[in-house]
């Protein structure tokens, strides 16, 4: 998350703030996009319903959901805005598991793949063909040695008896 402004007072009694911008204020900012509040320490996206800019370093705007300057000033005012560093988003370590299906599957020096894969809340699972013979093995990060993204490979760190091969 990059700091890109402080919302410095209240602008009017419909929730609207004055922002002091930033330097690292995007000039291509839309109200598509969320800037965020750290609230009791999470990063909590909030999203402008307008966003009028008042000279270089100055904005005016209005939230979603604050529609009162009692709730403004609650909320939102001496807060710091952030955005949504784009590195930080394409670093991101999120996937499908449904992403995996076709990697090659390391279980204790034995290859294999991952051949298919079951969405269960309760108790999803990797379907894995090693040494031509089918075992299902639930999908869980404990499981998960490494994941090994630009090759294809995904190594399981098993319980013992839980494949009887």
């Amino acid at each position: 998350m990059i700091a890109v402004g402080r919302i410095g007072r209240l602008f009017g009694t419909d929730g609207g703030v004055m922002i002091s911008l930033y330097a690292a204020f995007p000039d291509d900012f839309t109200i598509e996009e969320p800037l965020f509040v750290t609230i009791d320490g999470l990063a909590v996206p909030i999203f402008c319903s307008s966003f009028e800019r008042r000279g270089q370093a100055g904005a005016v705007a209005h939230f979603d959901d604050i529609d009162t300057s009692r709730r403004a000033e609650d909320f939102l005012v001496g807060h710091e805005i952030f955005i949504q560093d784009e590195e930080s988003e394409d670093a991101d370590d999120e996937f499908y598991m449904e992403d995996l299906i076709g990697f090659t599957a390391i279980v204790d020096k034995r290859k294999g793949s991952i051949s298919d894969y079951y969405d269960s809340e309760a108790n999803p699972l990797f379907e894995i063909t090693l040494e031509g013979r089918e075992h299902l093995i639930p999908a869980a990060e404990e499981f998960i040695a490494n994941i090994d993204f630009e090759r294809r490979i995904i190594k399981f760190v098993l319980p013992e008896g839980l494949l009887e091969l």
